[in-house]
């Protein structure tokens, strides 16, 4: 009977007075509020005792009287017109709605969106549902000028984020956009792209990335991924937000609950630091080197290797490989993961501490890579057969730092012949 009835409710022209005005939806429950307006009662009860608010969702009148009456003639209205179109052919000729239904079911919402009424949530819920359905609503949802819509939602938080609603808005926003498509080979790609360069729309989108619920954090967090796939300028995004962004991510990166979520903001992360030196600088002062090596350790093989590559591309930069080399666990942690990972990922501990024993050689450090085990390890590329960039950078080390570890008893007698350096 819920099938039906959801079918029904899909398929019919429903009276609007028989919508309740928060959720749109069919009223179960009606009941009467003391300024006249008629409510489904969980919805209102929500909305006055879990939201804590004193006003009438629909008029904004302030209210003093917060009891509720059941509305039992509406509900009987309600009642007698379900059961008179339960009976009609139509009913039963179809199990999901028209396209042309769905299109001005989604007229309808934008509507109600671009109204003042301040419960926007559930209409944002049911756009969602409808774009998911396939491309065609997702044209038409652009067509109809949704995207403004949601800009528009999305940029109130600029103005007031410590309102609640207007808050919850911007996360439903930021999750019928999720579902948008974003190629840059069609115009409604180029129209989505264009309104996420958008430093209004950037900056919200961090708000909610620090801010907002689990959920909302992953919305935000899969348009980057699929912005990261396109030739998205992230110089807006790395000079108005970089530093509060790359917390955020970092933040994602490091929760255990969302692997998902955390794979796809270390993927967004190597794409906008590829893009820039700035970018770097901005990552390392919100302490991503800190918060990366201490993830190391107990990552899979995927996210090791992204872990990797973002500690490359910060050491290509002086202050990345201060925060490195500072790091109590940074040269272990990589020692301990070259040649146990990957391929890939033993390619890029190289680079590390080529990078290293290039611009940052102190003492400590050349002390560190002997006591952790990396100069045990990288000699064994020098016995692989025939020219490699691995095992060039690798010599080139032993080259330039070969006296000072073969001062350790634990280095490699051979060694030294084959690089011409006397033991002392």
């Amino acid at each position: 009977m819920e099938t039906n009835r959801s079918n029904l409710d899909s398929e019919m022209e429903l009276p609007q007075d028989f919508r309740c005005p928060i959720s749109m939806e069919v009223m179960k429950e009606p009941v009467i509020i003391s300024t006249g307006v008629t409510y489904e009662r969980k919805n209102i009860e929500k909305w006055f005792f879990s939201y804590k608010k004193k006003t009438c969702p629909a008029t904004m009148q302030n209210m003093q009287n917060f009891g509720v009456t059941p509305n039992h003639t509406l509900k009987r209205l309600i009642l007698v017109w379900q059961n008179s179109h339960h009976s009609s052919p139509s009913s039963s000729s179809s199990s999901s709605p028209l396209p042309s239904y769905k299109r001005d079911q989604m007229k309808s919402l934008l509507n109600t969106l671009g109204s003042s009424t301040p419960f926007k949530v559930n209409s944002l819920k049911k756009i969602k549902e409808i774009v998911e359905s396939g491309d065609e609503m997702k044209l038409d949802f652009i067509t109809l000028g949704g995207l403004d819509v949601l800009f528009q939602l999305i940029v109130q938080i600029l103005l007031d984020c410590s309102d609640f609603m207007v808050f919850r808005a911007c996360e439903e926003a930021f999750g019928v956009l999720q579902h948008l498509i974003v190629s840059e080979d069609q115009d409604d790609g180029n129209k989505v792209i264009e309104l996420l360069s958008k430093p209004e729309c950037m900056k919200s989108m961090s708000i909610v990335l620090q801010r907002g619920s689990m959920e909302a954090r992953v919305y935000a967090i899969t348009i980057l991924k699929e912005l990261a796939k396109t030739d998205f300028n992230w110089n807006v995004m790395v000079n108005e937000q970089g530093m509060g962004m790359f917390k955020s991510m970092l933040e994602l990166a490091s929760d255990e609950v969302s692997m998902k979520a955390g794979s796809s903001a270390l993927q967004v992360m190597i794409k906008v630091l590829d893009s820039s030196k700035k970018s770097r600088s901005r990552a390392i002062e919100a302490g991503a080197m800190c918060t990366l090596i201490e993830l190391l350790p107990d990552s899979n093989r995927s996210k090791c290797e992204k872990i990797l590559l973002i500690i490359k591309l910060l050491c290509e930069c002086a202050d990345g490989r201060v925060a490195f080399t500072e790091h109590r666990l940074g040269i272990g942690a990589v020692s301990k993961k070259l040649f146990n990972v990957s391929e890939m990922a033993s390619k890029i501990c190289v680079k590390i501490f080529s990078l290293i024993c290039s611009f940052h050689p102190t003492d400590k450090v050349l002390e560190e890579m002997m006591i952790y085990g990396a100069v045990k390890k990288i000699v064994v590329l020098l016995h692989m057969s025939g020219p490699s960039s691995m095992k060039n950078k690798v010599l080139e080390m032993f080259k330039k730092h070969g006296n000072s570890w073969s001062r350790y008893p634990c280095f490699p007698g051979e060694l030294k012949e084959y690089l011409c350096i006397h033991g002392h």
